[in-house]
């Protein structure tokens, strides 16, 4: 087949994605999404369990103080709310990158760097503006820093095929470091022992949402998760890097700037991981110390990838995560375990996540649904014979 047939053929695959035959309703199709990706947790959890009997402790105790402490009390929800705004705003930045079928694995450096800079020009901008001009301002602030930090990796990328995973890793680890030196220099507080920029005064932090202790974070963490889906599913856009990500060689053959897409997609992700810095550093600190670093990239880089890129998939997928994040701590200390347990217990449910998605690359677990579909048909047929 030629060059050309290929690439109709991938644009008329990706076309079809979006515009194909009749498909099962939303609701249904994504319910069975988030039964198939539910299975692995499943799996984890158990495994969780059985390390927990190995060392002598109750998995179910732990379990449901992990559940009762990160969503079952009022302050524990609060609390898992909170968490998730930064989480569901990185994980926007990651659906972004990877429909374009590029591995933006360096959202750390990202979000790390963005946070810095938010949290060093915070207290000084505040000296000379008014806080509700401030507060927008910082949000674009992180979200253009988070976004100029994409800059060279996809250069390298669109323009010399450069290996994105390289150089994204090489860019983290220099904008980790660049954000530990401008704390520690140019936006060094000298009113505390510790390294750390100026503190944001409490009260002008992100507002609250009336009647709670949740601040709007999480309203712009679900107004950006929307706006991806729209842009995915509803633009042409959004076609594009569909297009992009299934082929590089189909995009070019459609008449798809992929240059142009590769640079775009990369900002826009990088964008939206600074973003989440910034809601994180304005709605919950007020200030970053030095060598702070949640490093809550690379688990929601596995996340977003094993729920195949599906919004309505990685919400659930993520809120999750935050409850084992906050209930998990104290489910812990209960337990008298290091904290390092919950990266055991997600390092566990992300391997028979990639374990599952393996054996469903490899035709497994569908022959294994058709054999037992084969036997479940053929009981009748047995029982009327028998007749």
């Amino acid at each position: 087949m030629s060059d050309a047939a290929r690439g109709t053929a991938s644009v008329a695959g990706a076309l079809g994605s979006v515009a194909g035959a009749p498909a099962p309703s939303a609701g249904r199709r994504w319910g069975r999404a988030l039964l198939r990706r539910a299975a692995p947790v499943v799996y984890g959890l158990i495994a969780g369990g059985i390390l927990l009997l190995l060392m002598g402790k109750n998995p179910v105790a732990f379990y449901w103080t992990t559940l009762e402490s990160g969503l079952l009390t009022w302050s524990g929800l609060v609390q898992t709310i909170i968490r998730l705004a930064p989480l569901l705003l990185m994980s926007a930045g990651f659906i972004v990158a990877f429909q374009a079928g590029l591995w933006n694995i360096g959202g750390d450096g990202q979000f790390l760097l963005a946070a810095a800079v938010v949290a060093g020009l915070g207290a000084p901008a505040l000296g000379v503006m008014p806080f509700w001009l401030v507060l927008p301002l910082l949000c674009l602030v992180g979200f253009l820093v988070g976004g100029a930090w994409t800059v060279v990796p996809s250069l390298m990328k669109a323009y010399y095929g450069m290996n994105e995973i390289i150089t994204t890793l090489m860019m983290a680890f220099i904008g980790i470091n660049l954000a530990n030196i401008l704390i520690k220099g140019p936006f060094l507080s000298h009113e505390t022992l510790v390294p750390q920029t100026a503190v944001i005064p409490f009260v002008y932090l992100l507002w609250y949402i009336p009647g709670t202790h949740i601040h709007v974070g999480i309203v712009i963490a679900l107004v950006a998760l929307a706006l991806v889906h729209f842009v995915q599913t509803r633009t042409a856009y959004g076609l594009r890097l569909r297009i992009l990500g299934a082929s590089p060689r189909a995009a070019l053959h459609a008449g798809i700037s992929v240059k142009r897409d590769i640079v775009t997609a990369f900002a826009l992700s990088g964008g939206l991981i600074g973003l989440a810095a910034a809601v994180e550093v304005l709605g919950v600190w007020g200030y970053v110390r030095a060598d702070w670093n949640p490093a809550f990239g690379m688990t929601l880089f596995a996340i977003v990838f094993l729920a195949g890129l599906d919004v309505l998939v990685v919400i659930p997928f993520v809120f999750f995560f935050a409850v084992i994040q906050i209930g998990g701590h104290e489910a812990a200390r209960q337990a008298g375990l290091p904290n390092d347990f919950l990266l055991v217990l997600i390092g566990l449910i992300l391997f028979f996540m990639v374990l599952t998605e393996w054996a469903r690359t490899r035709g497994w677990l569908g022959r294994l649904r058709g054999r037992h579909a084969g036997s479940v048909a053929a009981a009748p047929e047995e029982a009327v014979t028998d007749g």
